[in-house]
């Protein structure tokens, strides 16, 4: 019998059959390029490897092929004929998620970890932030991660790929000395692990570490391809970072080749989101964005997220429309917006309109509510501050110092001793 990595069975006689789907698990495990292809090597050497189809379909999806994966999902199907129970349900969850049922998809992923908790392939859609559960719309949704990541932690021991996972739950959570340690075990054991050298770099930003983070990020970022899944986003770390040293010609230039649209590849939700916060940040640090900067972003979201459903993306498609005076598709989203999260989409939106018409009081008592709240709308603390720093700036902008230094000594501490808002530095 072949077996994968982590000692599965998998139905198939083909011995580079099984080698290709192996290798492509790790590509994809570990955010490289060529998992796709990998996927479809395996295939191709046996068409009959149910699951060689699905990982590709998986890993479409994560690029955002939507329509191919599921192309890709349907030979799946097509091939299920012998099946381990195993391989059933492995296929079961992911054709659930590949169809877009993701509260089905993750009752189907509990259900079957619960018999094989090594099936990485079927762990994966939960871990992170933008997983399941991350984008769940739940408030308490880091706690569940870090439950979810914690339960499955005796049945992988040092697993290169669940030790970064499992790290991410620990920083959200708060643990971040806890995740240092997981962090540094994921590298040792694959240092081309994007995941771990990612999460590493959130260690670093919520400790407060922001050259160390910046130094050990850049240069880990030069033999990465600049089209595998993390790319943008990890260029997304080094501009603030760079913006956070005072080299704001070089984060902009990192921002313009890596981050913004029509850089470096990324999925469409990291192009958005990194955009617009970067751009956001940026602008509260006292660079202006060059001229026609937000109609761009604007355009972009209008393109890839034309409607409401997913709350992270949603927000800051809200702020680039906001920003690029679009009132017409901000008051879409205020009015449609969608999802578990929902009602939070719409009251931030109200809230990034008023703050883009320089409608200081009406930000901050549109934002202040949502404040304690808004893990509910996916994406990593460090990606929240977003929200943060436009409650700060709002109350500055309002001639609110002292109160915003005290939120900010509150709420993000670490943030405290060189603050992202050059009023109040200057006010310091």
């Amino acid at each position: 019998m072949l077996r994968d990595r982590y000692g599965l069975v998998l139905s198939t006689g083909s011995m580079a059959a099984r080698d290709a789907y192996v290798e492509a698990m790790d590509l994809f495990l570990g955010a490289n390029t060529g998992a796709e292809q990998g996927f479809a090597r395996a295939a191709l050497e046996d068409p009959s490897f149910a699951l060689a189809h699905a990982g590709q379909a998986r890993a479409l999806q994560m690029r955002g092929r939507g329509r191919e994966a599921a192309d890709a999902m349907g030979a799946a199907r097509a091939a299920a004929d012998g099946c381990s129970a195993r391989e059933a349900g492995h296929l079961n969850a992911l054709g659930l998620l590949i169809d877009g049922d993701g509260p089905g998809a993750y009752a189907a992923i509990l259900a079957h970890l619960g018999e094989w908790p090594l099936d990485a392939m079927i762990a994966q859609p939960c871990c992170g932030v933008f997983g399941l559960i991350g984008f769940s719309g739940r408030s308490g949704r880091e706690a569940e991660q870090l439950a979810f990541t914690d339960r499955l932690a005796p049945h992988y021991g040092n697993d290169w790929w669940f030790l970064a996972q499992h790290g991410f739950s620990q920083v959200e959570a708060g643990q971040v000395a806890e995740a240092e340690r997981l962090l540094e075990r994921a590298l040792a054991g694959n240092p081309r692990n994007a995941n771990a050298a990612h999460i590493r770099a959130h260690v670093h930003y919520e400790a407060g570490e922001f050259r160390e983070g910046l130094v050990r990020l850049d240069s880990w970022r030069r033999d990465y391809d600049r089209e595998a899944q993390l790319s943008c986003h990890i260029a997304w770390h080094v501009a603030i970072w760079r913006a956070a040293a005072g080299d704001m010609d070089e984060a902009w230039r990192v921002f313009e080749a890596d981050v913004a649209p029509g850089g470096a590849w990324g999925p469409p939700i990291n192009v958005l989101t990194d955009s617009a916060a970067f751009v956001l940040r940026a602008e509260l640090a006292g660079r202006a964005a060059p001229d026609g900067t937000w109609e761009r972003l604007s355009d972009y979201a209008g393109e890839f997220f034309p409607n409401p459903g997913i709350a992270f993306a949603d927000i800051h498609a809200a702020l680039a429309h906001a920003m690029a005076g679009r009132g017409n598709a901000l008051m879409r989203i205020v009015e449609a917006a969608a999802g578990p999260a929902g009602d939070m989409v719409s009251g931030l939106a109200e809230a990034l309109g008023a703050y883009a018409r320089s409608d200081w009081e009406g930000a901050v008592s549109r934002l202040a509510p949502w404040m304690a709240t808004h893990e509910r709308i996916g994406g990593s603390r460090a990606q929240r501050d977003l929200l943060e720093f436009a409650l700060l700036g709002a109350l500055l902008r309002s001639g609110r110092t002292e109160e915003a230094r005290r939120l900010l000594v509150l709420r993000r501490p670490v943030h405290a001793p060189a603050p992202p808002l050059a009023a109040l530095r200057m006010a310091a």
